[in-house]
């Protein structure tokens, strides 16, 4: 494979870069520990901005008025949002889109992609089921009725719930079959339960009582459901990689200007190494990253499925994301720990999306059993 960017999508980052070159990292200083401490709604202005920048629609054909990219540019996207902590559903409702296109009927298409495109339509995933740890498409029934589909169940901790047009909403039928239901947020017999994150982010718990939602909005697909769960994952491992740069290099500015017996600490061989170690850790967790991104764009053959690649990427972006924080708070000394200071608001960041993608070992036990079923077929 060739991870060079091609230019279309160097001249997305281009424009991401210069679109969050003077956003202030969200919340600092904030006490980011206390519930509700955030506000309520994401980034309204940094939205439009992302609209008319044309940034909502890296993923949507240039027929329903996007750009017409793939992963690997959102991923580009997403990489320079998370080093300002931007306050947006960027990756949710870009996924979403993203699965509309590929496998919507046509007038879900109509009603979605375009409007999501110049910003007037927000889309969130519900995406953890209903305890965080278990299959998000099995904490839902969907049962056909007539025209329609009735829905039951549960999902914890989604995101912009409470600031959606739309959530999208996997389930699964009698017959053990997924589909994606596209629910708005107001339906009837669909109920909020206010949640907070790690970050002090308002999360809610979706819970879904005979919940009707048209046949034309919901999704029958196979495939579907698996492609939202790795463009969300993928998305998840791109934004640790931009937090972890910044946290990285706002750790070398600090050692570099701090002084201990005459000396920069940057110069102690201690610190040398340990902010080396975070420089391996981030280097792995880019090419991984570029692997399940490229996987998924191109749906190329490899010697495991993409759910392979996805799994090493999420194995490197969990543990590195939180090692890379924790070297910093150490190098930072008390710094580390004062709420006025950013490092605080990025490490309540790192937390949030080391525990949305789940601890490493479960992704190793995963992708074990891959590599069993494949060595055995």
């Amino acid at each position: 494979m060739d991870f060079t960017f091609t230019e279309e999508q160097q001249a997305v980052v281009e424009a991401a870069k210069a679109l969050f070159a003077d956003v202030v990292p969200d919340g600092v200083p904030s006490p980011a520990l206390t519930p509700g401490a955030v506000a309520e709604d994401f980034d309204r202005a940094l939205w439009s901005r992302l609209a008319d920048a044309d940034l909502l629609g890296v993923l949507i054909d240039t027929d329903h008025g996007g750009v017409g990219l793939d992963p690997i540019a959102l991923c580009l996207v997403l990489r320079e949002a998370a080093k300002v902590l931007a306050r947006v559903p960027l990756l949710e409702s870009s996924a979403a889109t993203a699965v509309v296109q590929a496998h919507g009927g046509d007038e879900l298409k109509r009603k979605v992609l375009a409007p999501a495109s110049r910003g007037e339509l927000v889309l969130t995933a519900a995406a953890h089921g209903r305890t965080g740890h278990d299959p998000a498409e099995l904490a839902v029934t969907a049962q056909q009725d007539g025209d329609s589909w009735l829905l039951d169940g549960l999902q914890t901790g989604v995101p912009w719930a409470y600031n959606a047009d739309l959530v999208v909403v996997p389930a699964h039928t009698p017959e053990g079959h997924t589909v994606l239901a596209l629910v708005p947020r107001e339906q009837q017999g669909l109920t909020l339960a206010e949640q907070f994150s790690t970050s002090g982010e308002r999360l809610a718990e979706l819970r879904l009582e005979d919940v009707r939602v048209p046949a034309t909005d919901v999704i029958e697909a196979d495939g579907a459901w698996d492609r939202l769960r790795d463009l969300l994952t993928t998305g998840t491992c791109a934004l640790a990689l931009g937090l972890g740069e910044s946290v990285l290099r706002m750790t070398s500015e600090y050692t570099s200007k701090r002084e201990q017996f005459g000396h920069p600490v940057a110069t102690f061989q201690a610190v040398a190494v340990q902010a080396a170690d975070r420089y391996i850790d981030l280097r792995a967790m880019e090419v991984t990253l570029w692997q399940a991104a490229w996987r998924i764009s191109t749906g190329a053959d490899g010697a495991l499925p993409t759910a392979g690649d996805v799994a090493v990427a999420k194995i490197w972006a969990s543990d590195g994301v939180r090692r890379v924080v924790q070297t910093a708070q150490h190098l930072h000394g008390g710094f580390g720990a004062d709420t006025d200071y950013p490092l605080h608001r990025y490490h309540a960041w790192a937390k949030q999306l080391e525990l949305s993608l789940g601890p490493a070992a479960a992704h190793e036990e995963a992708l074990g059993d891959l590599l069993a079923a494949h060595a055995l077929g």
